[in-house]
């Protein structure tokens, strides 16, 4: 790395707290006047770097996606184990699925400031501006069955909102099967995209893709009554590369409890739409019914009006909405 990069790396490892010039020039190997160069480059290319008497640190008001800061908060032993931050894609799940195919390790995460073709489920949109958002896609190996690797929606909707809140300090609630809510409007969407292996029909690797509205940001007519974001409804611009770390090391952590379910008593604790009358399109068929929880396969479990029960899984249900 050259200095700029290892500077960078030594201002996220040291959080809050200030280094002094000297201690950064002594522990790099470079002169006091090198660092100084090489912070001046830093605030060129966006970083916010606060300085005084007692020496230089990262500002938290600082914007800019950078491997560095993201990897610096990583405590995951396995996600994360390669970081990749572009400027600018498609869709970090195209992007990661090219890499996944290639051989690219499990763990490895992709992230993007902006994507020009982002993805929603069923071919929807997913409008992702510059600067405002945190879009990423993290490539998994599991080791699991192909019914609990169909849990991994679940599984990361739980983390994220975990990670929002955790930073946020505000409530997050979980629409089933995929979205994330705060004050009844959606900040986050979650698109999982699986490779089957043709001989043994097993997993062959899947992209968990997680796009979450962190800043506030002009998303148009038409979704401002619908969308939101995490600063506008708790008051605080959240730094994009701790919400990123924060998702890799609770991702990891659910996803290791999906064999034995212990990660799904927080996700039916967020989630909205148990207890409400809903409409659900399922295949070809339209159905109104009550939503009254999730089963342990991570299905909405709804009772007809006849008072029959089924279990709707993700694949089968395409729009579920609560009747106002």
């Amino acid at each position: 790395m050259n200095v700029k990069d290892i500077l960078l790396k030594t201002l996220a490892d040291a959080g809050d707290c200030y280094i002094s010039g000297q201690s950064l020039a002594d522990s790099i190997g470079v002169s006091r006047n090198a660092v100084w160069k090489a912070v001046k480059s830093l605030e060129a290319e966006g970083y916010v770097i606060e300085s005084a008497s007692k020496g230089y640190r990262l500002g938290a008001d600082s914007n800019r996606l950078s491997r560095e800061l993201i990897c610096a908060g990583i405590t995951a032993a396995e996600l994360g184990s390669e970081v990749i931050v572009l400027d600018s894609v498609d869709s970090t799940n195209n992007y990661a699925k090219d890499i996944a195919a290639q051989g690219a390790a499990h763990g490895t995460v992709v992230t993007a400031d902006t994507q020009t073709g982002g993805k929603g489920r069923l071919g929807r949109t997913f409008v992702s501006p510059a600067g405002s958002g945190l879009y990423m896609s993290v490539i998994v190996r599991p080791a699991m069955s192909v019914e609990d690797s169909s849990m991994m929606t679940t599984a990361a909707a739980c983390a994220a909102a975990e990670a929002v809140e955790e930073l946020c300090g505000a409530p997050v609630n979980i629409k089933w099967v995929n979205d994330l809510y705060m004050n009844g409007r959606k900040i986050c969407g979650i698109l999982t995209e699986a490779s089957m292996g043709l001989e043994m029909n097993s997993l062959d690797y899947a992209v968990i893709g997680i796009g979450i509205n962190v800043r506030s940001a002009d998303l148009g007519d038409e979704l401002r009554s619908i969308v939101t974001n995490i600063q506008d409804e708790s008051g605080r611009a959240v730094d994009r590369n701790r919400l990123c770390a924060e998702i890799i090391n609770r991702l990891e952590t659910c996803l290791s409890r999906i064999p034995d379910r212990s990660y799904l008593d927080e996700y039916r604790r967020r989630e909205l739409l148990t207890g409400n009358r809903i409409t659900a399109n399922v295949g070809r068929e339209s159905l109104t019914a009550t939503a009254v929880g999730i089963d342990d396969n991570a299905n909405l479990i709804v009772r007809m009006d006849d008072g029959t029960e089924r279990h709707i899984g993700s694949g089968e249900a395409n729009l579920c909405r609560v009747i106002r």
